[in-house]
């Protein structure tokens, strides 16, 4: 799909030290961020944690006020001119003209390349054949998504920045696009997606970056992420608002039990078979049903909540 040269060991995206504040409130302080060549790598953070204004940078819209930014060995700003036609950008408001037909859209992106893909291709691919005359602002809220994405994909791009790729995507529109996601990878292609999606973090990304208060605060592959800190951990997910405190009391002294989040509960201490059944015997007196009992393993959004906290943030 992409021209990307792949024996290329220069990072895709490389961050060193970089800081950004608006009006003497820090949004990103000291952050060090590497993409690999392709590799599909997750951004996370709760809102204003710093996520935008780091992918702004990346793509040359915000100047860092201090630090170092490269994206595929270049500096975003000052060689613009270089970079522009080697990535790709999906922006959250699609970016197109609102008078503009879907088709005639794409093919201005596409006419700014040197080896466009062929835009019959993409529109079909995406399910956006039968939209191609359609004006812009008259494309529902996924289609004027999926547009903004083939806009990101057609010139080729060895990099490609994705702010919410499958926000307000239908089950089979979000299936689509991770498949999409995938073959860029295949295709040597580097990509830096920002989601909100937690199972579609786990599902797409090579690695995950949690930021929180423009600091990383946890970053791996999704089984180093979600298996760190859960070691003797038994988690169980059955009806939430259980009695947690008869199950502690069953329990040897030194064991902590408590609802993580509705729903999903977590036995902490040395796990063996005496434990596990004891677990399940305290679900059968109270008549709940396991949906799913496992040892030494945390959900990513488990993860996520201890570190950026349970609050809601504007």
């Amino acid at each position: 799909m992409t021209a990307n040269a792949r024996g290329d060991s220069t990072p895709a995206v490389h961050l060193e030290g970089v800081t950004k504040a608006y009006d003497g409130k820090t949004a990103v302080a000291g952050l060090d961020l590497t993409v690999h060549r392709s590799q599909v790598l997750a951004l996370l953070g709760p809102n204003g944690a710093g996520k935008t204004t780091t992918v702004e940078m990346c793509e040359g819209f915000v100047r860092p006020d201090s630090g170092r930014v490269r994206v595929l060995g270049l500096d975003p700003i000052a060689e613009s001119a270089q970079l522009r036609s080697r990535i790709g950008v999906m922006l959250q408001g699609g970016g197109a003209y609102p008078g503009s037909k879907a088709g005639e859209m794409l093919e201005l992106v596409a006419s700014y390349s040197a080896d466009p893909l062929d835009v019959d291709w993409l529109l079909r691919s995406l399910g956006l054949d039968d939209s191609r005359r359609t004006p812009y602002r008259r494309l529902s809220g996924g289609q004027q998504q999926r547009l903004a994405l083939a806009c990101a994909l057609v010139g080729r791009p060895e990099l490609v920045f994705l702010d919410e790729p499958t926000a307000g995507l239908d089950a089979q529109a979000r299936l689509l696009v991770w498949e999409l996601i995938d073959a860029l990878r295949r295709d040597g292609v580097s990509v830096l997606l920002t989601t909100h999606l937690m199972d579609e973090a786990e599902e797409l990304a090579d690695e995950l970056v949690i930021i929180d208060h423009g600091r990383i605060v946890a970053s791996g592959t999704p089984a180093q992420v979600t298996s760190h800190g859960a070691e003797g951990q038994l988690r169980v997910t059955a009806p939430p608002g259980l009695d947690v405190t008869k199950l502690a009391n069953t329990l040897p002294s030194g064991f902590r039990a408590h609802e993580s989040t509705p729903g999903t509960y977590v036995v902490e201490g040395s796990i063996d078979p005496a434990i596990v059944s004891a677990v399940a015997s305290w679900c059968v007196d109270l008549g709940a049903l396991i949906g799913e009992i496992r040892v030494d393993q945390r959900s990513l959004e488990d993860v996520f909540l201890e570190l950026t906290g349970k609050e809601l943030r504007g």
